[in-house]
């Protein structure tokens, strides 16, 4: 099955291109990328919520190639710990430019989230959160975090 892609810069682009036409303003050519934050309480649009999911513009995003430590229900301590470096690289890796998100294999988990792969420059952001210790490749469930040295 091919892959989908998605280019977040260039959907960004569009809408702040027409919403610049729209205002007489066509100045101002250069491609916006959705800001990431840590998600709060309460509705959210484009923030992160761990290290392997984050809302973009509403759709809900489970990075699908990674597994990363728990934030909400850790196991142990040393797993919440490492879930929230895990969580703020991820939310420095979403806005040091723009990604693709990409379809491979199914489109959605079992919680309706959207899988997605996310690169950037045709490297994997999940691949990057692995090298540096925050992730595990997804092996279809949960790692063991408390374990870990």
């Amino acid at each position: 099955m091919p892959s989908i892609r998605i280019i977040i810069a260039a959907a960004f682009a569009s809408v702040a291109l027409a919403a610049s036409a729209a205002s007489g303003n066509v100045a101002d050519p250069v491609p916006r990328v959705p800001q990431f934050g840590i998600c709060a309480t309460g509705p959210r649009v484009t923030c992160v919520v761990d290290g392997d999911t984050f809302w973009l513009e509403g759709t809900k995003i489970r990075i699908a190639d990674i597994n990363t430590p728990e934030i909400s229900k850790p196991s142990c301590a040393a797993e919440e710990a490492l879930g929230w470096r895990a969580t703020r690289r991820l939310v420095e890796l979403l806005n040091a430019g723009p990604f693709v998100l990409e379809v491979q294999g199914r489109e959605t988990d079992r919680y309706g989230r959207a899988l997605r792969v996310v690169t950037r420059k045709g490297q994997s952001l999940g691949a990057i959160l692995e090298a540096e210790g925050l992730a595990e490749r997804w092996k279809g469930r949960r790692g063991n975090w408390c374990n870990v040295a």
